[in-house]
């Protein structure tokens, strides 16, 4: 099951049933199945909070994951700030609704086993969210 639900912010405008589709898409294409997901769509102050509270981290971030994949079936929770990811699509030129998008697949990317915080995962990552997007217009 997929979840959408929000805090401090309106709802995102997207299409849920694609991008269920989607997200079970991306999934298999990891071999991996889709458990319980859920996004909570927040603001800069609420996943900043977050960020302190559990991670010990003092700074925004557009995603923070909380993965309780077990096996190959894929679970966590996913805290989206959309403040961030509207700053980042303007810093990077690009749409936000493209921009939520990776978003929404890094974290399921994540809960797949890719990182991206040691050397090269950057780019291994960049590499899985582009091929995700691609499969975005298949669904």
């Amino acid at each position: 099951m997929i979840d959408f639900q929000v805090e401090g912010v309106a709802m995102p405008l997207m299409d849920i049933a694609r991008i269920s589709r989607w997200i079970n898409a991306v999934a298999a294409s990891h071999s991996r199945r889709v458990g319980n997901l859920t996004y909570m769509f927040c603001n800069d102050e609420y996943i900043l909070e977050q960020n302190r509270n559990f991670l010990g981290h003092d700074y925004f971030t557009d995603i923070i994951t909380f993965d309780y994949t077990v096996g190959d079936k894929i679970a966590g929770d996913m805290l989206i700030s959309l403040d961030t990811v509207r700053s980042n699509a303007e810093g990077l030129g690009v749409e936000y609704e493209d921009e939520l998008l990776r978003v929404i697949i890094h974290g399921v990317l994540h809960l797949c086993g890719i990182d991206d915080k040691g050397p090269g995962e950057r780019e291994i990552m960049e590499r899985a969210e582009n091929a995700a997007l691609a499969l975005y217009a298949e669904v």
